[in-house]
């Protein structure tokens, strides 16, 4: 893996049109992608028929339509294929039709919060709803959960791609997460 700035470099020619790099970029960054793309999949119910080098690919190609994207850093490059995968699979879910609005999910203890996300039966549908209603509300605290959680980002590097300081990024984590764990916690109405 080359450095930070290295990287950041490769980005900044693919992104001012050198599709040469594309070419040097991908192979730079496959086992990160890799990771990210596990670290979603071990959240997903067993027997689920998208794996793990599928979603790296299917990332890989959604990245390349990314021409003109102007990347800041390698976390901001990281952060898009993070929220890009996370698309990838609530689209897969919700064309299978799972159920929406948290519909099954258990209770957890607000002592738990913090592990919100890392359930083993996560309703992909219901947390993209719920991120959605977030980014309508506040858009930074919505971004900061994208690139903490699913893009796998420190507090100083999301600081960085957000151009806040880290102690705001905390705030706004902190304050997501029990948003976030309110709204798929809630009672859903019977008949729903």
């Amino acid at each position: 893996m080359p450095s930070p700035p290295q990287l950041t470099e490769l980005l900044l020619a693919w992104s001012q049109g050198q599709s040469r790099v594309l070419d040097e970029l991908m192979p730079l960054v496959h086992n990160e992608l890799r990771r990210l793309a596990h670290h979603y999949m071990a959240g997903q119910r067993p027997g689920h028929t998208l794996q793990t080098t599928a979603l790296v690919n299917e990332a890989y190609l959604r990245l390349v339509d990314c021409n003109r994207v102007n990347w800041q850093s390698r976390a901001h490059f990281f952060a898009i294929s993070a929220v890009l995968m996370r698309r990838i699979l609530v689209d897969l879910a919700r064309s299978r039709g799972y159920l929406k609005r948290g519909a099954g999910v258990r209770p957890l203890s607000l002592e738990r919060a913090p592990d919100v996300f890392q359930r083993t039966d996560p309703d992909l549908v219901a947390l993209d709803d719920a991120l959605n209603t977030l980014a309508a509300l506040d858009p930074r605290k919505c971004q900061v959960v994208e690139l903490r959680f699913f893009g796998g980002l420190t507090a100083e590097e999301t600081a960085e791609v957000l151009k806040v300081s880290p102690d705001t990024v905390l705030r706004d984590w902190k304050l997501a997460k029990v948003w976030l764990h309110r709204q798929l916690n809630r009672e859903v109405p019977h008949g729903a």
